[in-house]
């Protein structure tokens, strides 16, 4: 039995999904929109990156790292009001080469890997608004390189202090971005952070742990996240979420990086990327694509090593619009950070072509007076929907052949029957959906109380 509620349900996985048939789950991708910010400072350079996004009263933020050498890293901090167009702020709170006329919040080592977040524990006191794990690179032959993070804490998001001398995290290798944040939605903290293990053939993979915490200072050990049936790859990063509008569901877009190839051939390094999409429900479990969520594309410049990094934070910039950032041109005097957008709750449809598919739900109950869909269809294609008995009978009223065909391309309607769009007597009860499409794709569903 799943019990949804009133809650949003993306088809991200196939939790909901009982049996297919001429239909299946189908993976979107961003559209490429603009580029957003050009590393073109000098103390930025073609080794930005590691962008984390925050949205605070009204501002979208952008974390990134900039970084100009091998041992030095600079935490710098742009700013938008419509999360479209950016720009530095002069801050004058690091001195670089004599003049704090820059956008740097952190300078140093730690910087390197430091990922910050708006803190929206409401116990958490307004000195630690905001906060941060960062690691600190250690040389010794016996020892990791970046062996521990740390947690930094800051009032304002741009005056950051470290909050405790000891490491808060020692079981990964850290020289990448690690996260963490509150997640509301379970009242805790999770940190979402790399590590190597090691695959029968003998090669080290990078890999991603997940752990959790009351207090952001005692974590949990940390576990590796697992998955449904795919083979072993390189994670460099992860940008986890917990999606705004359906908190109960973590996405993820790590960078997927593929060390033994190589496309163009005048650049240093081997090794090719690409952004990947994956879900969860728990934090620990769960279901990675195979299939790339952002592919390199037409500019060369993207097919090195560890560029296509996704940034971590997806802003809502319109009605039905979602924004999402990557690093591109690696590595090179033309490193940039891209936008693209993706249709509202659109990472995942189930779908069919013309010929027709059909989608039956385990046995669920809900709450709501309608059913709403965020669906597309073409000029033929469309959607109906049946409501059936824990059993798999049609429903009086609520029959297929009694649904009103929906075409069209909404993000909120409501399914309607001959005798109206109300399942309100329905609450509760154990019911199945059945979903029939043709040329058509669904987004997400809803049982949500109708308005007049």
């Amino acid at each position: 039995m799943r019990e949804i509620g009133s809650r949003l349900e993306l088809f991200v996985d196939d939790w909901l999904i009982e049996t297919l048939q001429g239909a299946a789950l189908r993976l979107h991708s961003p559209t490429f929109r603009d580029v957003a910010l050009y590393f073109d400072q000098p103390w930025e350079g073609g080794g930005a990156h590691y962008v984390a996004m925050a949205e605070v009263n009204g501002e979208y933020r952008c974390y990134y790292r900039g970084f100009y050498n091998d041992r030095q890293g600079a935490t710098c901090l742009a700013t938008s009001r419509d999360g479209v167009h950016w720009e530095r702020p002069t801050l004058g709170v690091v001195e670089w080469r004599g003049s704090r006329d820059n956008n740097i919040i952190l300078f140093g080592e730690a910087p390197g890997t430091f990922a910050p977040f708006l803190d929206t524990n409401p116990a958490a006191p307004a000195t630690e608004r905001f906060k941060g794990l960062g690691a600190e690179r250690v040389e010794s032959r016996d020892v990791r390189r970046w062996p521990h993070l740390f947690a930094f804490a800051s009032e304002d998001g741009v005056h950051w202090r470290k909050w405790r001398d000891e490491p808060v995290i020692s079981d990964g290798a850290f020289d990448s971005q690690n996260l963490a944040y509150w997640d509301a939605y379970r009242g805790h903290y999770v940190a979402f952070y790399r590590d190597f293990y090691t695959v029968a053939s003998g090669e080290r993979v990078r890999g991603i742990k997940w752990a959790t915490s009351p207090d952001f200072i005692h974590w949990t050990p940390g576990q590796w996240l697992q998955y449904n049936d795919v083979p072993d790859e390189h994670l460099y990063t992860n940008a986890t979420i917990s999606y705004a509008r359906a908190p109960h569901l973590y996405l993820a877009f790590p960078k997927r990086f593929l060390p033994k190839r190589r496309v163009k051939y005048d650049h240093d390094d081997d090794g090719l990327s690409d952004g990947v999409f994956m879900s969860s429900r728990d934090g620990l479990h769960w279901h990675r694509w195979r299939e790339a969520f952002l592919r390199p594309g037409r500019e060369p410049q993207d097919w090195v090593d560890r560029t296509n990094g996704i940034a971590w934070g997806i802003y809502q910039t319109g009605p039905d619009e979602l924004s999402i950032y990557w690093i591109s041109h690696y590595g090179q005097p033309t490193c940039r950070l891209k936008r693209g957008t993706l249709r509202l709750d659109g990472f995942v449809s189930l779908h069919a072509d013309f010929p027709g598919g059909e989608m039956t739900t385990h046995p669920l109950t809900f709450s709501g007076s309608e059913l709403v869909l965020n669906y597309a269809t073409s000029a033929a294609g469309s959607v109906r929907v049946e409501v059936q008995d824990e059993q798999g009978q049609p429903l009086p009223g609520y029959s297929l052949d009694e649904c009103v065909e929906m075409y069209g391309d909404e993000i909120k309607a409501a399914v309607r029957w001959q005798s109206g769009a109300s399942v309100g007597a329905l609450q509760g009860r154990p019911v199945r959906l059945r979903f029939a499409l043709a040329d058509a794709d669904v987004y997400a569903l809803q049982f949500a109380v109708s308005t007049p």
